[in-house]
């Protein structure tokens, strides 16, 4: 078992005004005067986690984590049709993660992100690489077109009936096109059923890609209250069918910019959402970056992937 520390809640919380009509909400959790470390969940459009944390030490730690833009106790939320997608993109994100810092009064701080945090923590690192002490990067992510090409039609190899399914999720006509574009679209129907249809539809091809791994867990994803899946799914289109406004390759590319962050990177070799090729790659491209591929772990974790993360986090705590 991982030996977890006690359960942890936040000391403080509060919203941050972005100044555009957007309200992100934040917390600390640990020590006010510990080592500043901030978490990005995941998604995008997951929010960040509700439960305490127990990863970190909460002695040495200051623990920063927030909701990005329209997502969980951050306002507008994107079930809401009125909420501005237009304001959501990744320069929205960093330019968000770069305020929080300003706002808390925090110099430098170590990153940690998975899946699509993984790619908003490298690319804000790649922005802000004076801002950043170390990295703990699990689930690998650059958001590259050909990722997301694999996500949401190449792994459909695997799971064929679950992405006919998908596919058909949107109307008959545009099932050959860009099938995110037509999901975006979607998400933003007048009709709230219709969304609501859509997001479930989207979240159980979801669900499919992460069911054979080692660890997958029934519902991983579809498995939250319908606000919630209706936002998930709003933002992640929205993203996706815009390649997260990155050039192909951008954080591939921009790797030396990195240089002399120290970084652990921790992936599932049996990841079937972000294939562990990618955490390859960015591993050869950053000197710094320490790879650990975790046999026995998909998208969905195991108890040893658990393990490696908080192993990292611990080894960076005196630093």
């Amino acid at each position: 078992m991982v030996d977890f520390y006690p359960p942890t809640g936040p000391y403080d919380s509060g919203f941050l005004d972005t100044g555009d009509g957007n309200r992100i909400y934040y917390e600390q959790l640990g020590n006010p005067e510990g080592k500043p470390a901030l978490n990005v969940h995941g998604g995008p459009g997951s929010g960040a986690p509700r439960r305490p944390t127990r990863a970190w030490d909460p002695e040495r730690y200051r623990l920063v984590r927030f909701d990005q833009r329209n997502c969980g106790r951050s306002t507008p939320h994107a079930s809401d049709p009125a909420a501005d997608m237009r304001l959501n993109t990744t320069r929205h994100l960093i330019d968000d993660i770069e305020r929080l810092r300003e706002h808390l009064g925090i110099e430098r701080w170590l990153l940690n992100g998975g899946s699509w945090g993984a790619t908003l923590v490298l690319a804000y690192a790649q922005q802000h690489p004076e801002r950043v002490t170390e990295m703990v990067v699990p689930a690998v992510m650059t958001t590259r077109r050909t990722e997301i090409d694999w996500l949401y039609r190449g792994a459909g190899r695997f799971h064929p009936e679950a992405w006919d399914r998908f596919r058909d999720g949107v109307p008959a006509d545009q099932r050959n096109g860009d099938l995110l574009a037509a999901y975006a679209r979607l998400m933003e129907h007048p009709d709230r059923s219709v969304r609501a249809k859509a997001a479930a539809d989207w979240l159980a091809w979801e669900d499919a890609v992460v069911s054979n791994e080692p660890n997958g867990v029934p519902g991983m994803y579809s498995d939250r209250e319908v606000d919630a899946q209706i936002a998930f799914v709003r933002i992640c289109a929205h993203y996706f069918s815009n390649g997260a406004w990155l050039d192909e390759d951008q954080l591939l590319r921009d790797a030396h910019l990195l240089a002399g962050i120290p970084a652990v990177l921790v992936h599932g070799r049996h990841d079937m959402g972000c294939p562990v090729q990618t955490a390859w790659e960015l591993a050869k491209a950053w000197p710094d970056a320490r790879l650990h591929i975790v046999e026995d772990s998909g998208h969905a974790g195991s108890e040893a992937m658990q393990r490696a993360v908080r192993t990292a986090i611990e080894e960076f705590k005196d630093r």
